[in-house]
């Protein structure tokens, strides 16, 4: 996948804006402490949301007012929802447990 998809990609999965080509780490550092989290929050709730309409798309699958199609494409953009959220906070363990076994 190229850096504009993925980047596209994040930014309609999770809600947020991806990162502008050239930022670096000076755009980083001038972001408020509390952006970090925002970001967490959003891509958890983000993912909430996303079950909450599938539950709903197959419901009303259920109840013949949605479209099979449409209920299924609600599912899979759950699912990709949760699997990038899994990723996500593997990688953030593995940080964690990175720093942790540095000497000091």
């Amino acid at each position: 996948m190229s850096t504009p998809t993925i980047t596209s990609l994040a930014a309609r999965i999770g809600g947020v804006d991806p990162v502008k080509p050239g930022s670096g780490a000076a755009g980083a550092a001038s972001e408020s402490s509390g952006s970090f989290m925002d970001a967490l929050k959003g891509l958890i709730e983000n993912t909430d949301q996303s079950a909450d309409q599938a539950n709903a798309a197959v419901d009303g699958m259920l109840n013949k007012t949605v479209d099979v199609h449409d209920a299924m494409i609600a599912l899979q953009r759950a699912e990709m929802t949760l699997q990038l959220t899994v990723q996500i906070r593997n990688k953030l363990v593995q940080a964690y447990q990175d720093i942790m076994r540095m000497p000091v």
